[in-house]
Parts: structure tokens; C-alpha cells; sequence
């Protein structure tokens, strides 16, 4: 692979130097691509932080670029060869499906923390086509496979570097080759975090456990994970171990939206000046809009962003009844957040399995359909490399002033889900969408409210996060309205093969 040329800003070329360091003294030497084996020294975390538009994203980028061409093997959490001593490898994680699909976008190639703490059980015998995929053996002869799709097998992974993709190009699958999850018992060697700000203690712990050398990626200006007090695992790295970088115009391309996050940091401004300074950037660029009501068809693939919970419940509310959804039952392609795992401790396997498939908490998914079973829905998971599955579900549908939640259907035990036309801010982080909607009047009875968190109003931490989840537009939303769909919801843009989940329909029957 050969590295694109680019100019970094000062604060960029400072990181990669300094990194370069790091990883120099950890056997990794980018200037000759000379690599030692890992040995057993000391551990090293550094952290690149920096708000948005400093770029963080496109300095891990590079740093991948330096590494793969230096000889370092990808650890992608799809499968792993042999292990041999002589082998360096990286992870570049993040700590959801949304987040690592953003990174992928960007052509960064990552996974979540949590398909790198559990690995994939293979079978045996089509074990053999993954290593011959990895270079790890022979061109493996197996009864009903053929040599043409083997062929097709090694085209897909030559592009993708998915060894699951590469076995369902030749006609398996997920549950033909991968027979279960195993907690990780060896460590691996260079790890990179993307939106670290959003990591607890418990993952930071597994991280560290983990990777010998950790480099943490994030925003000291997001919100920091509940029951953190506002402190994120960075902060208590000392001032070596922090590399800061700074916003570099050139590159946010004068970015209206950046812009306004940035305006944000002012410790004087208001809330009613910083609604100004919307009112000023959506005369002047399409990219902000300012708008009366809630766009309810665009709610169905991106979620409006609220502060209070009773504002999350009541627009759902709106959003059903606007798409005339029945009580009793889901309409296809209605959007869900994954709200945890209900199974007992004795189906431990089995909740592995689920997660690894992309049912963490907070995953947003897409309902499809029923499954073939009672209780079971056909979902498809925004930001998973596999992303449509069959699985037990109980979904929670919450009405305003009702204590309980209303469950149109439910399997015994399996993956729990809220509705997620809208969501609150702090689910938010680490997802991204190219169009997002902020709902105004929550965050104004955020500034109201007066509390602070780590030294800044609440308020300005999230409209910082929430205008930061645009990619591309953001809508202000001034008032407590909602617009009627012009479109029927539909599954058309989510058309990929759904994958069976035999292990959780087990855990269901029982």
C-alpha cells in the first residue's frame, strides 16, 4: 500500500512524530519498517484529543497507513490466524457498530472493542478456507464446496479482507462456520481506540489488559459516560501522554457546523446568542436549516436528538401515529436502539453470541418483519459488517405518562429494544448521520436548568454533541411540532440476505 502524500498541520505532525516515538520503543519502527517481536515491556497509553475538525480522524488514518506498510498484521475481530511469535498486528476499535461503520466509511478498517474481547469459534472444517484466505495454509478440498467457489471466496476476500464474507460469497453461512464466541485469552500487540470519550472504566480496564501499547482517539468536549462525573478515562493521563490537536480550517473547509460547535467553547455566549448565530448560518449555507417542525420521515433512519427522556417518549408517540403504526405490532421498517440482553446467567454463550452479532446496548437497529417464530423479529443492524439477522426479541414501546411500557410482542428472554425515532444526546455519541434534526426547546430547558459538568454549562456539552452528529446538514428545531410523512416507511434501502441466528432460536425454545 502506498501512503497518500498529504500536509499535516503542526499539531498533526507533532502527534505522528510523538507516536511514532511510542510505537518505536514498542519494536515498531516507521521510519525503516522494521519490526521486532513483541516483547514483554512496559505498557504505554497515549491519548490524541482534540475537538471536531482537528483531525483526529484523518490522523489515525495515516497512522494505520504507516503501520500496515510497515508489515503490521489487521486484527479485524472476523477471524485470526496462527499465531506466531514474530508477528506484530493492530486493532483500530470503537465502541459501537455505528462508530466503527463511520471509521469504515472513511476507509479506516475497524471494529468494536467487544468483537475483539470475544473471538469467533470456527468449525474445523471450513477453518481450513479462513486460513488459506489468511495465507496461513494450503487451498483446503472440502466435500460440497467447489473450486469455483473457492475462487469466489478468495475475490471477495482479496477486496473486503473479511474472512465471513469471503465464506458467504462461497455459499455458507454464519451459522455454518461459526459455531460460538470465546472470551479472548491471549493478548494482542497495538491497539487504537476511536471516540475514547465514550469509554467506561470497565472497557478501559479490558483495553489495557489487552493491548501493551494503547493510543486513545477523542473529544474532551463530549459528554462523558453516565456515573463518570464528567471525567473521561483520559483526563487522568498526565500532560506527556496527551497530545492535543487544534482545529485546522484548511481542512473543515470553512464548515458552518463546525463552526457553530466551536462557538460553543465561548464561556460568556448564551443560549439565546448561540440560537442567533444559527438563525445567521442557515441564511448564509444550506448546510444548517432552522426549522418549525420535526421532518418525521427522516426520524425513521435518523433520529431526532433530545435532552429529556419525556420528550424522547412523546415524539415517538407523534412519529407512530403520524405513520399510522398499529398498538399491537411494528411496521416494517421502524427503528429501534438495542436496550441490553434479557437472558440468564446459565445462557451466557448464548448472550455472547447475540452481542457479537451486533446487539450491544445501544446498537440501532431496523424491525423488518416478524421472524419464522413467535417473538422473533428480522432486524437489521446499523453499522454491522453482517448486518441482518433473525433473533429473539422484546420490544419496549414507552407511551408519555405511562410508568410501563407497552410491548406489542415479546419472546420468553432474548434482545430487548426501545423505539429510536428519537434519542437522547448521550446515546447519541459516537454515531454520526448525514442529516441530523436537534430539538431546540430541550436544550433550552438545559440552559435553564443551569448545571454544569466538568467546569461547562450542560447545555453547550449537548449542542456541542448533538450538531457534531451531522455529517453533512443540521436542522434546528425551534418548536414542539411534528410534519406528516410524505413517504410510507419501507425496508427498500436495507435489502442484503438475512442471516438465521440458530443459537439464540435454541435459547428461546428453552
Amino acid at each position: 500500500m502506498a501512503q497518500t502524500p498529504i500536509k499535516f498541520s503542526d499539531d498533526q505532525a507533532e502527534a505522528f512524530d510523538s507516536i511514532s516515538k511510542i510505537l518505536k520503543s514498542a519494536g515498531v519502527n516507521l521510519d525503516d519498517a522494521l519490526l521486532t517481536p513483541l516483547g514483554d515491556g512496559k505498557s504505554s497509553v497515549t491519548a490524541v484529543i482534540g475537538k471536531a475538525g482537528s483531525g483526529k480522524t484523518l490522523l489515525l488514518a495515516k497512522l494505520v497507513e504507516a503501520l500496515q506498510d510497515a508489515g503490521l498484521e489487521l486484527v479485524s475481530g472476523d477471524y485470526e490466524g496462527k499465531s506466531r511469535k514474530d508477528k506484530r498486528t493492530l486493532a483500530v476499535l470503537a465502541p459501537t457498530n455505528k462508530a466503527a461503520s463511520v471509521l469504515r466509511n472513511r476507509g479506516v478498517p475497524a471494529t468494536t472493542i467487544h468483537r475483539i474481547l470475544y473471538t469467533p469459534v470456527y468449525d474445523p472444517e471450513y477453518e481450513k478456507i479462513a486460513e488459506w484466505l489468511a495465507e496461513d495454509g494450503n487451498r483446503p478440498k472440502i466435500a460440497d464446496i467447489t473450486d469455483e467457489a473457492l475462487d469466489r471466496a478468495a475475490r471477495v476476500y482479496s477486496e473486503t479482507k473479511s474472512v465471513p464474507a469471503a465464506l458467504a460469497a462461497a455459499g455458507l453461512k454464519g451459522s455454518d462456520f461459526i459455531t460460538g464466541w470465546k472470551r479472548r485469552e491471549s493478548p494482542l500487540d497495538i491497539g487504537f481506540v476511536d471516540e475514547s470519550s465514550m469509554l467506561d472504566e470497565k472497557q478501559y480496564d479490558d483495553l489495557r489488559e489487552i493491548f501493551p501499547t494503547l493510543v486513545l482517539f477523542g473529544d474532551p468536549a463530549q459528554l462523558a459516560p453516565v456515573g463518570q462525573s464528567g471525567e473521561m478515562v483520559f483526563d487522568r493521563l498526565s500532560d506527556k501522554k496527551r497530545l492535543i490537536l487544534n482545529r485546522i480550517h484548511r481542512q473543515a473547509d470553512d464548515n458552518p457546523i463546525l463552526d457553530l460547535a466551536h462557538a460553543l467553547g465561548d464561556p460568556d455566549l448564551e443560549f439565546s446568542r448561540f440560537e442567533d448565530m444559527i438563525e445567521e448560518a442557515a441564511q448564509k449555507d444550506p448546510r444548517v436549516e432552522v426549522a418549525a417542525r420535526v421532518n418525521s420521515d427522516l426520524m425513521a433512519r435518523s433520529p431526532v436528538l433530545v435532552w429529556r427522556n419525556a420528550t424522547r417518549v412523546r415524539l415517538i408517540r407523534a412519529f407512530r401515529m403520524a405513520h399510522e403504526a398499529p398498538e399491537d405490532a411494528l411496521l416494517p421498517g421502524e427503528p429501534l436502539i438495542c436496550d441490553g440482553i434479557e437472558l440468564p446467567l446459565k445462557h451466557r454463550k448464548r448472550r455472547i453470541d447475540l452481542e457479537a452479532r451486533g446487539l450491544i446496548k445501544g446498537a440501532q437497529v431496523v424491525y423488518l418483519g416478524p421472524g419464522r417464530k413467535p417473538g422473533f423479529s428480522r432486524l437489521h443492524v446499523v453499522g454491522a459488517p453482517d448486518p441482518q439477522i433473525s433473533a429473539a426479541s422484546i420490544v419496549k414501546i414507552e407511551l408519555p405518562d405511562e410508568d410501563e411500557p407497552f410491548l406489542p410482542f415479546a419472546a420468553h428472554m432474548g434482545a430487548a429494544f426501545l423505539h429510536g425515532a428519537a434519542v437522547t444526546i448521550h446515546k447519541a455519541q459516537g454515531s454520526q448521520w448525514d442529516e441530523v434534526q436537534v430539538f431546540a426547546p430541550d436544550l433550552y430547558a438545559a440552559s435553564r436548568a443551569g448545571r454544569m459538568e466538568a467546569g461547562q454549562a450542560l447545555w453547550k456539552r449537548l449542542a456541542y454533541v448533538a450538531i457534531t452528529r451531522a455529517a453533512s446538514r443540521l436542522i434546528w428545531v425551534k418548536r414542539y411540532a411534528l410534519a406528516r410523512p410524505e413517504g410510507l416507511l419501507g425496508t427498500d434501502d436495507l435489502k442484503a440476505p438475512v442471516t438465521e441466528f440458530t443459537l439464540t432460536q435454541t435459547s428461546a425454545d428453552e
